[in-house]
């Protein structure tokens, strides 16, 4: 019986020391997650209205101006940028990603994939590994985004979807990312990210009317990327304070999984031992009788 105390025992011991690993990562993802929440916060109104400025822009154009980003051409080769963390320990946060991003290539662009004309940039290491692994077209100039995260390092990123999508080497462009939603819920997104969309004209609105200086087309050569670094690093910042939430939580219900595991192998060592007793008494009063005879 002994024996079998003392694998209680062992076992009371790892439970709770995983729980201490599991309260710590906790914590620390409750500290990273305040900052990476101010960060989305005071950015979303900024990239929301950009974005709104650019749509209506591009939907007002006239036909003469050369919008090189918002040019719609017949989609054969499609770039999928997928936005995941670089660590695990999230819950189903990465697997949803990556099941997001398929899903998005089997419904939207089944015929490019057939062809092998779908490719994959990866920002986040779980995304970079899952996609290598499975043999899909990965660029891997980007993955490790997150080491070192910065505006910079993300319009770099951008940059190179953008070159791509100018010179015709893709057609299209999506982006794969959660939204940032509170610390327990997160929003899985697919959007389009190039072309450049059109706000669609409402109706019995007016034209918007914008004044321009310098000429239309300078500036929107000018304007045109740098918002769309901007939405880049908008879908990053929300990957990023998703990441924390995810994992915030995750750890939350291990933790609690490791209370409740506690009191069911504190309840077993008590009774194995309580019966170690009982055996151990009856031997002694067996063998007092023994004696007596």
């Amino acid at each position: 019986m002994s024996g079998a105390l003392k694998e209680v025992r062992n076992r009371i011991k790892s439970v709770q020391s995983t729980q201490q690993i599991t309260k710590a990562m906790k914590m620390v993802s409750a500290a990273k997650l305040r900052r990476a929440q101010d960060a989305i916060i005071q950015m979303r109104p900024y990239a929301q209205k950009l974005q709104e400025m650019l749509s209506n822009i591009v939907g007002n154009a006239e036909g003469d101006i050369n919008l090189a980003l918002a040019k719609e051409r017949p989609v054969e080769k499609v770039l999928l940028i997928v936005i995941t963390s670089d660590r695990g320990l999230c819950g189903g946060y990465n697997s949803n990603l990556i099941k997001l991003a398929k899903l998005d290539i089997h419904e939207k662009y089944a015929g490019q994939f057939a062809k092998g004309n779908v490719q994959i940039l990866p920002l986040g290491k779980r995304g970079y590994e899952h996609f290598t692994k499975n043999h899909y077209k990965v660029i891997d100039r980007f993955w490790n985004i997150f080491s070192d995260l910065s505006f910079e390092h993300v319009a770099e990123a951008a940059k190179y979807a953008m070159d791509a999508f100018s010179k015709g080497e893709i057609d299209a462009v999506d982006v794969v990312y959660s939204e940032f939603k509170n610390a327990a819920t997160q929003k899985f997104i697919a959007e389009p990210f190039l072309p450049v969309k059109k706000s669609a004209p409402q109706k019995g609105g007016t034209k918007a009317d914008f004044i321009f200086e310098p000429g239309k087309e300078v500036l929107l050569q000018e304007l045109m990327p740098k918002i769309l670094n901007t939405q880049l690093y908008k879908a990053i910042l929300d990957s990023h304070a998703s990441e924390h939430g995810a994992r915030m939580t995750a750890m939350d219900k291990a933790t609690d999984n490791a209370n409740e595991l506690l009191k069911v192998l504190k309840i077993s060592y008590n009774r194995a031992r309580q019966a170690a007793i009982t055996t151990e008494l009856t031997e002694i009063v067996s063998g007092a009788a023994a004696l007596q005879g």
